[in-house]
Order: C-alpha cells, then structure tokens, then sequence
C-alpha cells in the first residue's frame, strides 16, 4: 500500500462492490461469485460477514434507510426551536445530497422498493412508515405555525417523496435524455433551487422563504 492510502476493510470491500454490481446488474443478475471477484476476497468471507447474498441486500436498505430516516428526524427535532418550513427545507437539502453523493446505493434501493417482496413488505412496514411519519409532521406543524396554507397532507408528502426519488431512480434516464448528472453537487444546488420554490408556494403570507443552505451547518 502506497503512503498516504488508507486500507479498505474486507467488510467495506463486499459492500462497496455489491452496491456497484447490483447498481449495474440488479440483484437477481448479481451472484456471490461475482461480488467475491470485484472485492478480491474468497466466497466464504461474504458468507461471514453477511450470510450471503441476502444479508448484503439487507445491509444495503439498513445502510440506506437509517442514512436517509436520520435526517428527516433531525428536522423532525428541531421543530421545537426552528418554523417548520425551514425544518422541511433543510431536510429536502440533505436528502438530496446523501442521494447524490450514493447515488448508486440510491438508485438500487428505489428500484428494489418498487418490486413486491417479502424484504420490501418489512421494509414498508417499518422505514417507509417512519419516513411517511417524519414528513407528515414537518407538513402539520407547518399548518399549526401557519406556514403552510391547510390542505391535505397525505398528497403533499407524495409529491415530495417523488421529487425526492426521481432524479436518482430514474438518474439513466436524466443522463441520456436530459444530460443532466444526479451525482454532481452543481445539479443537487440547481434542483432543490426548484424544490424551494415548490415549497414557498405552499406557504402562507405569515411564512417566509428566507433560508439558505449556511442553516444546514
């Protein structure tokens, strides 16, 4: 190892090569055989690690989901001191950012949350629920402080939640049609510039739109 490299854990290794192989091949195109000869390890260790090929798929969504849920709770917490509106654009930056800077591990995920299975049945039942939970309470307190006119919450957490996945399932699509690149900072400034102004619409005339991404810090 070259001075100044730092080492790869074998456990890191796997992972990083899974995310990468199911991110071009999806899962059932991926085998253990191939991960095992992008990490440079031998079969067994993966087994190990992560008893195959399902362990590392449940490793990605918890690696994923816990990520992704931190933030919104973040915001969700700080309800208490800061308006809802700022707490809600404050987690739309950071959630795209996370997106973008695993935008791989994103694309992935969301494509496997829209196939029926047992896996995605648990992960509905408890991160997706705790998501639609953290967003549903950004928008309420938001009505209750009278920054957001009142309407119904369950369409604007869907509109949100789409606008928040679309970019990086669909981030092919963007690339080839629109030559637009989810994983650079440049478009993940430009987009939540967009987002922003979707949020202010929602806003009151008591509300504000007064928020810059220095809040994040």
């Amino acid at each position: 190892m070259k001075k100044g490299q730092t080492s790869t854990s074998p456990k890191e290794a796997i992972f990083q090569a899974a995310v990468s192989l199911f991110y071009d091949h999806g899962y059932d195109g991926t085998s253990v055989r191939d991960i095992a000869g992008r990490a440079k390890v031998n079969p067994s260790t993966i087994s190990y690690y992560f008893k195959g090929k399902q362990g590392l798929l449940e490793a990605c969504f918890t690696h994923f989901f816990e990520q992704y849920l931190h933030f919104l709770q973040e915001e969700v917490d700080a309800l208490k001191y800061i308006r809802a509106d700022l707490c809600l654009k404050r987690a739309v930056f950071k959630v795209l950012k996370f997106q973008s800077e695993n935008h791989q591990l994103s694309r992935f995920i969301w494509r496997e949350v829209s196939i029926d299975s047992q896996i995605v049945r648990e992960i509905i039942s408890s991160y997706l629920m705790k998501e639609r939970f953290y967003l549903k309470s950004l928008f309420e307190q938001g009505m209750v402080d009278r920054s957001f006119k009142k309407q119904p919450i369950s369409f604007l957490v869907i509109q949100l939640k789409s606008m928040l996945t679309m970019p990086f399932l669909n981030s092919q699509q963007l690339r080839e049609v629109w030559q637009m690149f989810p994983q650079e900072y440049y478009f993940v400034d430009q987009y939540y510039q967009n987002i922003d102004q979707w949020i202010n619409l929602l806003m009151t005339s008591e509300g504000s739109s007064g928020f810059t991404k220095e809040l994040i810090i």
